[in-house]
């Protein structure tokens, strides 16, 4: 399938140069090299090792007590979620109902991800339960190009994922929201695909990256377990 195939610990960043598809290929995809949208040719933009490392685990909490919130900015904050090539649409369907639960006001669905009315959409409504419905959505084929777009419109740019510049989600609910005014802005959060993570291009347009500390011998939680908790933490200021 490859000329040259790579290794079971890498993975590749590739873009389609017929439909404009941007995903991730790992060993043994059943389209090779080819597009898996319109099996067109593919170029190579990233060759990157998956991450296999275990994060020290952190010392227990020594972050503050997040402020309470205003109503009133409550009622200006705009949030919204960008999944970066989710392969699994019940995992979209579960990202859908805690976005509609934590009161994110659209999903911006990339790349390989399932939509609610395309061919996995049934797996998607069944978990969902009717937030595709209360959450808008959006298609796009190349998350960058769209970040890229958000940014230009004000949008901040989070993202939730294993990265040397990451901070842990303690401070998205601490005096990060104080000095940031979340509230008062508009932020998207990505989170990536569940074996290759988030696109390194899209970490290079964050405004920040976050992660959740592990405490147990897994390295990560489900990508939706992993969503619901940072919605939680960024919502937390204002739940008290």
């Amino acid at each position: 399938m490859y000329n040259n195939p790579m290794p079971p610990d890498s993975y590749q960043i590739r873009s389609c140069r017929f439909c404009g598809l941007r995903y991730p290929l790992t060993d043994g995809h059943n389209f090779g090299a080819r597009c898996p949208a319109c099996l067109g040719e593919t170029r190579l933009l990233h060759s990157r090792k998956l991450v296999t490392r275990l994060r020290q685990s952190l010392p227990e909490s020594i972050y503050r007590e997040a402020r309470e919130g205003r109503e009133e900015e409550k009622n200006l904050r705009v949030l919204a979620v960008l999944l970066d090539n989710i392969r699994s649409a019940w995992n979209v369907g579960s990202i859908f109902r805690s976005a509609d639960g934590f009161g994110f006001a659209h999903a911006y669905l990339c790349g390989i991800t399932p939509t609610p009315d395309g061919q996995a959409g049934n797996a998607v409504k069944k978990t969902s339960l009717g937030a595709e419905d209360t959450v808008t959505w959006s298609y796009h084929k190349d998350a960058v190009r769209l970040v890229k777009g958000l940014k230009k419109e004000g949008w901040k740019i989070w993202a939730l994922e294993e990265d040397e510049r990451a901070t842990p989600i303690t401070h998205a609910s601490s005096a990060s929201l104080v000095t940031t005014r979340l509230s008062a802005q508009r932020v998207a959060l990505i989170v990536g695909n569940e074996v290759t993570g988030i696109d390194p291009d899209l970490l290079d347009l964050c405004d920040r990256i976050l992660y959740i500390p592990m405490f147990g011998e897994k390295k990560s939680f489900n990508v939706a377990v992993a969503f619901a908790i940072a919605a939680y933490a960024m919502n937390a200021s204002h739940l008290h």
